[in-house]
């Protein structure tokens, strides 16, 4: 969502790159480029004002240091600033009561009732036992989500049907949750088109009932600059203690991650990132600077694969590759545990360059669907032996994968040169140790119909010697 403020920003400091020194004339004009980046990206007027000041106020100080260029300091400083601005991170408050209560408020649509069952697959992975409760009695199909959403999670649901004392329903719940030992009890609360007297009267009266421990604020990060008002007007009103902004993963310009908290100083606590259940992150605000400015997110594409991937498949591999075993089998892995990760597209996004890595033709995600369909179409001794595959069993794999005998022919071909080179380099233990190259020329660059693009020639090539000529 901030491929446009991250490309105008990075245009904007570019100009300042090759300069000797930084002074107000050659300053001014990107100072100027940054605040258009900003405002285009629906950061808050006086907030996209306050940060270029204080950016270009620093840049100019006395704090520059001689040993780095004028753009490298500049890119350091538009980095702390953002920091600086996004606040710091911070985890949930937890209560010294048996049981911590967390509201989530917002505005209808903001995807509160996801939200808050997200929430509780979060914790149970931390584990921590939480119940949710169905406080939206104005909306039949929230009770039903919720409780549809927290089946599919082995997530226990308090509700009470036909009840319309949102007060009492929550009373209750907590009572259940302390007598059950749940360590947090999490509030979906109703929402509105727009914010109304009545709705934020419940909700105080809702707050005071239950002693909410946390107040989180739901807000839709394509409101832009609306959700700094709306976030404002419920943090007059409730005191909130945290927000989650959701759909950080659409075509939202961005900027109500850098203004909300600058104008409500209220900490972003969490980030939706797509539909799944699991996609609910921490913010990590140095992480978010570092993604804004095309500079990748390694730490966090590391987290998520500690969490996400199969350990024990991962050891099996590496003694499979020790012993030169490696098949068609543990590759078909892989391509599923990449899956798990949100698919290619999703691992560029945490690369340093890789918003323009994903628009290569080469990395195109959908070959790798070819490529799942086209093993799965093979049996067993065909993926343990590819080398052995006739051609009639060729043309058979093409018509149950749904693809061409020449995509199957590449990829097996493709494989086996991938499996020779890797035996002689050792790359793919690299892989597995984390050393894993992200060139556009190196293994990570797939290419061809289904097919690998092979590695660039690096520090374990060997250059042919040069014939001398005869005299």
């Amino acid at each position: 969502m901030f491929e446009n403020l991250t490309n105008k920003l990075q245009d904007a400091l570019k100009k300042l790159r090759g300069q000797a020194v930084i002074s107000e004339s050659n300053i001014a004009e990107s100072m100027k480029d940054i605040r258009e980046a900003l405002l285009e990206a629906d950061v808050n007027r006086e907030v996209a004002d306050s940060f270029v000041s204080k950016v270009a106020k620093e840049c100019l100080g006395e704090s520059v240091l001689r040993s780095v260029t004028p753009g490298q300091q500049a890119v350091k400083i538009v980095y702390d600033k953002l920091t600086s601005f996004l606040g710091e991170a911070e985890s949930l408050l937890v209560s010294g009561k048996k049981t911590t209560v967390i509201m989530m408020v917002g505005l209808h649509g903001s995807g509160k009732t996801t939200t808050s069952a997200k929430l509780s697959v979060f914790l149970k992975k931390q584990q921590k036992q939480a119940m949710l409760c169905a406080c939206d009695v104005y909306r039949p199909a929230a009770i039903d989500q919720l409780e549809i959403l927290g089946k599919e999670n082995d997530i226990p649901v308090f509700s009470r049907r036909g009840e319309m004392d949102v007060c009492r329903i929550a009373s209750e719940a907590l009572h259940e949750a302390q007598d059950k030992g749940f360590d947090y009890l999490i509030l979906d609360t109703a929402g509105r088109l727009q914010i109304d007297t009545d709705m934020v009267q419940e909700l105080i009266r809702l707050k005071s009932m239950v002693c909410a421990d946390e107040i989180l604020l739901v807000a839709d990060a394509a409101l832009g600059q609306q959700a700094v008002s709306v976030a404002k007007h419920f943090h007059e009103a409730l005191s909130i203690t945290g927000v989650v902004l959701t759909k950080m993963d659409g075509d939202a310009r961005g900027g109500a991650a850098i203004s909300i908290r600058e104008v409500t100083k209220c900490p972003i606590k969490f980030i939706g990132l797509g539909e799944r259940i699991n996609e609910l992150d921490i913010f990590y605000p140095d992480r978010m600077a570092s993604r804004i400015l095309g500079m990748g997110d390694i730490l966090s594409l590391v987290e998520k694969a500690a969490v996400e991937m199969d350990q024990e498949e991962a050891e099996k591999l590496q003694a499979k590759l020790k012993k030169n075993e490696f098949d068609l089998e543990d590759f078909l892995s892989q391509l599923r545990q990449m899956k798990k990760l949100g698919g290619l597209e999703s691992i560029l996004k945490f690369l340093p360059g890789g918003d323009q890595l994903a628009n290569m033709p080469e990395l195109d995600g959908k070959q790798f669907k070819s490529m799942e369909a086209i093993i799965c179409s093979m049996t067993k001794t065909e993926r343990a032996k590819p080398e052995n595959i006739t051609p009639s069993r060729k043309n058979r794999i093409a018509k149950g994968s749904g693809t061409k005998v020449e995509e199957v022919n590449s990829l097996i071909k493709q494989f086996l040169n991938m499996k020779q080179m890797m035996k002689k380099t050792g790359l793919l233990r690299s892989m597995l140790s984390g050393n894993i190259p992200t060139s556009p020329g190196g293994f990570a660059g797939l290419g061809g119909p289904g097919g690998f693009r092979m590695p660039s020639r690096g520090s374990n090539f060997t250059p042919p010697k040069k014939k001398r000529k005869k005299r």
